[in-house]
């Protein structure tokens, strides 16, 4: 039978997670709120003890204390806030955990060892649980250690042990890669993937799957590699290698929206335009992207969806799940805009 959780009772009585806690807390039911800003009325409060009686509610020791603040709170991890998805879902995972009533701690992971410490409660011990939006995480990194309080994982390859919520990179890329092929763009750019060299990233594979459906094989002269994939710099400098090669191309299918605003940057500065003489498609689907000249195509990984996702998971294990490490998926969808259909 599965645990009833604290989102039960606030769903069975009618209010948020946020008053059910504070509710249970006031009159001893350890939901986890203490001495809060809500104000909860006798009747609520006698409403949320008696239902949480019936359901047979029983808090975890994490959950007792979500609401109070200080060292019980949940870490949001990013490799950093200059890529305008890591931004974008870093707010939309604060407003969501804001929503159950849960205080938030913005964290940042330049590099692997550092990504590596927090997961693992080296470098933070003021936490109740974590969702991270990894660039290094594996089982490898944790060496066989395990986080000594919940993780959910947000993007990036699944690490055995942790719930995660898998972006669905192959099929959002592979979308992207049909349309530009759909529009009759054979001369297809790749721009521009660190991991370009071990051929292992999903966006890669779904450029080249893309283009074997139609028995086409695409060039590897068009495949930049970049220093990252964060920047638009990287976007701006491997158009411009790609350019100085005099390599004909038709289309250029970008790894994210970041990048593809620095090459269409590069392109408009050589005088190409897009669509006409060149397309593009991004992947993120970010607010920029939609002001970009023309407006960029873009695969939409579904980042509220994500979001709400990975604090239902982060919740669960919370309230005290013991179940198998889950993996969810929200499915992506292609934007298409001006920087392929004029």
């Amino acid at each position: 039978m599965a645990r009833v959780t604290l989102a039960d009772v606030a769903a069975a009585a009618g209010v948020s997670a946020a008053t059910a806690s504070h509710a249970l807390s006031a009159r001893g039911g350890g939901g986890g709120g203490g001495e809060g800003t809500i104000r909860v009325s006798a009747e609520t409060g006698e409403r949320v003890l008696r239902i949480a009686r019936e359901l047979g509610y029983v808090p975890s020791a994490a959950a007792r204390g979500l609401v109070r603040g200080g060292p019980d709170r949940i870490a949001i991890m990013v490799p950093n806030l200059r890529q305008p998805y890591f931004a974008k879902m870093a707010e939309t995972l604060i407003l969501a955990l804001e929503e159950r009533g849960l205080h938030t701690t913005l964290r940042l992971s330049y590099d692997a060892a550092a990504e590596r410490d927090a997961v693992l409660g080296r470098s933070t011990t003021d936490v109740a649980g974590m969702i991270v939006c990894p660039h290094f995480l594996s089982a490898e990194l944790l060496d066989g250690q395990a986080p000594p309080f919940p993780v959910v994982q947000v993007g990036g390859a699944p690490t055995d042990g942790i719930d995660c919520v898998v972006m669905g990179e192959y099929d959002g890329a592979l979308a992207a890669a049909r349309h530009l092929l759909d529009l009759g763009r054979r001369r297809i750019a790749y721009v521009a993937d660190p991991w370009l060299a071990s051929r292992e990233g999903p966006r890669h594979r779904a450029y080249l799957d893309a283009h074997g459906e139609r028995g086409l094989s695409a060039d590897p002269r068009l495949a930049a590699q970049g220093a990252d994939w964060d920047r638009r710099e990287t976007g701006l400098e491997a158009m411009v290698g790609l350019l100085r090669t005099g390599i004909p191309f038709d289309a250029v299918m970008c790894v994210n929206d970041a990048v593809a605003v620095g090459a269409m940057r590069a392109a408009a500065l050589a005088g190409l335009r897009i669509p006409e003489d060149v397309a593009f498609t991004g992947f993120d689907a970010t607010e920029e992207a939609a002001f970009t000249t023309p407006p960029l195509t873009s695969v939409d990984p579904g980042v509220q969806e994500m979001a709400q996702q990975a604090v239902e998971m982060l919740a669960r294990r919370l309230d005290g799940s013991t179940e198998l490490a889950r993996r969810e998926s929200a499915p992506p969808s292609l934007v298409i805009r001006s920087s392929t259909v004029g």
